[in-house]
């Protein structure tokens, strides 16, 4: 036979010889609140056993939906993001915004089977027979928020402006909007938005240039001129906007003074357009399947909220609570990076191993489990002293205000290496669009820019601390969470010195100005590294029942003490430097919680009874990037 015959043969054989059999793993339809059992295993800790009980086949429902259909869902809606039809094909103005079906299913998933929007404001939401807490709503977003991130910001909107509507507006405008905020039949409902951002106007809201002239012929009394900037779900039927009023000689009242919040119908009362346009949408890196534009105000009628003036702080108030909303997801996109991560990790072989069972590998995802763990806790901590300062309990308040900016401002940033670190796992095909891990880490990113850059929410925690006395209440705080646990004296000093050190650093920063603002992320850093590092191990005292929670919560509270390093900075004249970095070993913690860990926990023996200051650093310290 010729030899180019042999060859035909050969190659002939090869193609019909079945390829090799590698399929990248792949957890698509796996039940996100299954795969993470810790989350089981806390909420008790948080939500009375009642609503528990009451809640979990809801939780396993929303898990289920989040790792399959939802998620499915949300690729399709991030691939096809809405467009704007400004005008009909006769020339008629439409300002309409088209969103995709897959983006309107999700739509029916969040605000009318599960009435996240609607949970914290009325009864009846899952059967549930009045309004429920925020740990129970934001238990739900952060399973749902690890499918689709973009739909959550119309959520949070829709749930504040109900929260400012009921706190500040006018009873007759309560009434009149309240049901179809919170109404479950999705043909009926309403959602909210909040317009602030102007191109000169963005952090700095005492530079707002939209102008409110009274007019009693008016819908509302108040006409609106004037541009937004950056206005996410800019179709919806209600939103919040800030004006500057006039004085009485028709000049604009300057500053914060003048700066009053005001509530804009889409609609007017016989069913015409308000006078306002969607010029176009924004070309986002992330939330694609969420629409943002820019609005002109073109005398468009509106509602007065609260009184002229106070227009500021009562949006502060809507901020505030959607900086909290910003935490959830944020701890929501790192726990669903992580377990696909760990999944990859535990179904991924290499070199003859499984992945997790590589050293570097396992480092790297105890490096992704920390911030995560860490976030998770920050959540419900807030959440509860949200409930408490609603419940109008001493001292919850500037306790919800000091934690509200740290979690906004730490969580965010950390999800933002989380997500890119988790992507790696997967390696190259993580980079493809096929999968999770690119929507991740582009939402990601939104977190630190929208309700406040990270500069502003670290400077936003100095001023709780200077002006709302937050710092003592967060150091009541967390003693209270630290006698509440049970632990070896030496471990109870390494938490006390953590929690004295942090507090310093923050006190001083705090008080010193100008000069301390440059102080400002570590200090942010610092307290929510103790913050959650008493938490977690608060959460393990209580939670000993389950043990893989409490070694986890145990060794990420041993984890962030040797994080907290207040790092030596050149200090401003007149002012203390502050104090040395926290370099306490944490060896009698490892130690005191052994039994605990079951002998999990790894801890790396210093080569003397007594390490060098050279070695304690380099051992136990690892410096919060700030």
């Amino acid at each position: 036979m010729p030899s180019s015959a042999v060859r035909d043969t050969t190659l002939q054989a090869h193609s019909t010889a079945p390829a090799a059999a590698h399929p990248v793993p792949d957890r698509q339809g796996g039940s996100l609140f299954a795969a993470d059992p810790d989350l089981r295993a806390l909420l008790p800790l948080y939500l009375p056993p009642d609503l528990f009980n009451h809640l979990l086949p809801h939780l396993e429902r929303m898990g289920a939906l989040a790792g399959g259909v939802l998620d499915e869902l949300a690729g399709v809606a991030d691939r096809h993001p809405p467009e704007l039809t400004y005008r009909t094909r006769a020339g008629v103005d439409a300002q309409r915004i088209d969103k995709h079906p897959a983006y309107v299913e999700m739509e029916r998933v969040a605000f009318a089977e599960f009435g996240l929007a609607a949970a914290s404001h009325r009864g009846g939401v899952l059967g549930w027979d009045k309004p429920m807490p925020p740990a129970a709503k934001y238990a739900l977003t952060y399973l749902f928020v690890q499918a689709e991130f973009g739909l959550c910001c119309p959520l949070s909107m829709t749930d504040s402006l109900t929260r400012t509507l009921r706190k500040f507006g006018d009873p007759a405008l309560v009434e009149r909007f309240l049901p179809n905020l919170t109404t479950q039949v999705f043909d009926d409902l309403y959602q909210g938005a909040m317009f602030m951002t102007e191109q000169g106007a963005g952090s700095d809201v005492a530079a707002t240039a939209t102008r409110a002239v009274r007019d009693a012929s008016a819908e509302g009394g108040w006409r609106l001129q004037g541009d937004k900037w950056f206005c996410s779900n800019p179709d919806a039927t209600l939103a919040m906007v800030l004006a500057r009023v006039e004085d009485e000689a028709g000049n604009a009242v300057p500053g914060h003074k003048g700066v009053s919040l005001f509530l804009l119908p889409r609609k007017l009362a016989d069913g015409s357009d308000n006078h306002y346009r969607i010029i176009r949408l924004k070309d986002k890196l992330g939330t694609r399947s969420m629409a943002s534009g820019e609005i002109r105000l073109e005398g468009a009628h509106a509602w007065l909220v609260g009184e002229p003036g106070r227009g500021f702080v009562q949006m502060a108030d809507m901020i505030n609570n959607s900086r909290l909303s910003n935490g959830v997801r944020a701890a929501g996109l790192m726990r669903r990076a992580l377990t696909e991560g760990l999944f990859i990790a535990r179904e991924r072989q290499a070199f003859g191993k499984r992945l997790q069972d590589m050293p570097l590998m396992r480092r790297q995802l105890l490096k992704l489990t920390l911030p995560t763990e860490q976030a998770r806790t920050m959540v419900f901590q807030t959440a509860e002293a949200l409930r408490r300062a609603d419940a109008g309990e001493a001292d919850a308040y500037p306790l919800m205000r000091i934690l509200t900016p740290l979690i906004k401002f730490r969580a965010c940033r950390d999800a933002r290496k989380v997500t890119g670190d988790a992507m790696e796992i997967r390696g190259g095909c993580g980079y493809i669009e096929e999968w999770s891990d690119p929507r991740l880490v582009r939402d990601a990113h939104l977190g630190s820019i929208w309700e406040g850059t990270s500069n502003i929410v670290a400077l936003d925690v100095l001023r709780a601390v200077r002006r709302e006395g937050a710092l003592p209440v967060l150091q009541a705080h967390l003693a209270g969470l630290l006698a509440d646990t049970p632990m070896h004296a030496a471990a109870r000093a390494v938490f006390e010195g953590a929690i004295a050190a942090a507090a310093k650093l923050a006190a001083q920063a705090a008080e010193a100005g100008a000069d301390g603002e440059l102080l400002a992320r570590q200090a942010a850093s610092a307290l929510y590294h103790v913050t959650s590092a008493v938490a977690m191990a608060w959460e393990a005292g209580l939670s000993a029942r389950c043990a893989a929670c409490g070694w986890r919560s145990w060794c990420c509270a041993i984890a962030c003490c040797r994080r907290i390093r207040l790092q030596r900075r050149p200090s401003p004249s007149g002012w203390p430097r502050p104090s040395r970095r926290l370099t306490a070993p944490c060896m009698p913690l490892a130690r005191s919680t052994r039994s605990t860990c079951s002998n999990r926990i790894h801890v790396r023996q210093p080569s003397s009874a007594t390490p060098s200051r050279h070695q304690r650093e380099t051992s136990y310290t690892q410096e919060t990037t700030p």
